[in-house]
């Protein structure tokens, strides 16, 4: 039985992180599936809970940039991105210091660390209370949607983990940004590995150009990654998603953006006004009540509506881009 915590029981939450039980926690972005990082055990407990493949790592959360920098080794880059986006929906991958208390397979044993101090005040306060790093990905079945309420972890994980901390909706509503920083800093290499909640040209405001990942599916075929959120086939829904669509098919549901096309029978519209923070935010809640809406009424696949490119916009048509991706 999966225990529904409020925010005063805080101290339940935490109390059940530190002795090695998964706890589901409300983050800016979306919810975390928590457990102890610095824990084998629990580590190996979330992939158990999701069904994660190892070679994917974990974003370790912290409640400072200095808590975060004692596990990796922070450069000048690091340290004024820090400064600038943190707290927030910013991920740094980073080398892993000398001292680090993490769990190689929280990194999927990999040299370099994934690390955020998340905004949301009662993710920062757990952290605080618990006293030591975090992993937390999505609190979501490995490939199917992420959660933006306590009602979605509970519908995808309940029964299969300690708790779940209710601090309501999600902010953002899709991940954070995943920035890699461990390319030689003088020849100022910083590779995006994710798109996300902050857009990549705030980044690049303060960091001048930055390169970008192999192909999705270049990265996985390595089963090397350097960071969450890589994999092809991720973020899907059951009914197949079909992408750029500017007409209706009678048997499809539809995922608008802006002035909904003419004749669904089941539709969600991600922004009537085309406001992406707003889209952002109802992305996942859209993929998961069309799933269920639609195979309910017999929709055979759910067609998307075209989202621009910019800002916010690249990071949801990377999560659409996975949830169309073929299965395999």
């Amino acid at each position: 039985m999966t225990e529904q915590l409020g925010p005063a029981e805080l101290p339940r939450a935490a109390a059940l992180l530190r002795q090695g039980a998964l706890v589901a926690f409300p983050t800016e972005t979306v919810y975390g599936l928590g457990g102890d990082a610095t824990n084998a055990e629990a580590v190996a407990g979330i992939f158990a809970a999701k069904g994660r493949p190892h070679f994917n790592p974990l974003i370790c959360h912290y409640p400072s940039a200095e808590a975060a920098f004692a596990d990796v080794r922070a450069d000048d880059r690091a340290r004024r991105l820090a400064e600038r986006f943190w707290p927030g929906a910013l991920t740094l991958v980073l080398p892993r210091a000398a001292g680090c208390r993490v769990e190689l397979l929280a990194g999927a044993g990999l040299d370099t660390l994934a690390v955020r101090v998340p905004a949301n005040p009662l993710a920062r306060a757990l952290l605080a209370e618990v006293g030591r790093p975090v992993a937390a990905p999505s609190a979501n079945r490995s490939g199917q949607v992420s959660p933006t309420t306590a009602q979605h972890v509970l519908d995808g994980l309940g029964g299969r983990i300690a708790a779940v901390l209710d601090g309501g909706p999600c902010e953002v509503g899709v991940e954070s940004t995943v920035l890699d920083l461990t390319g030689n800093e003088a020849d100022g290499a910083a590779v995006l590995l994710r798109p996300g909640g902050v857009p990549v040209e705030a980044i690049e405001a303060l960091l001048g150009p930055i390169g970008r990942a192999l192909p999705v599916a270049a990265a996985a075929a390595t089963q090397s990654l350097r960071s969450p959120g890589l994999l092809l086939s991720h973020y899907a829904p059951g009914l197949p998603v079909r992408l750029g669509a500017t007409s209706l098919g009678r048997d499809e549901a539809l995922l608008a953006f802006g002035p909904p096309l003419k004749g669904a029978a089941v539709a969600w519209n991600l922004s009537e006004r085309g406001d992406l923070r707003e889209a952002a935010a109802r992305l996942f809640a859209g993929l998961r009540w069309l799933d269920a809406e639609g195979t309910r009424q017999g929709c055979r696949g759910i067609a998307v509506m075209p989202v621009p490119e910019t800002g916010l916009g690249a990071a949801i048509n990377d999560r659409l881009a996975r949830a169309a991706a073929p299965r395999g």
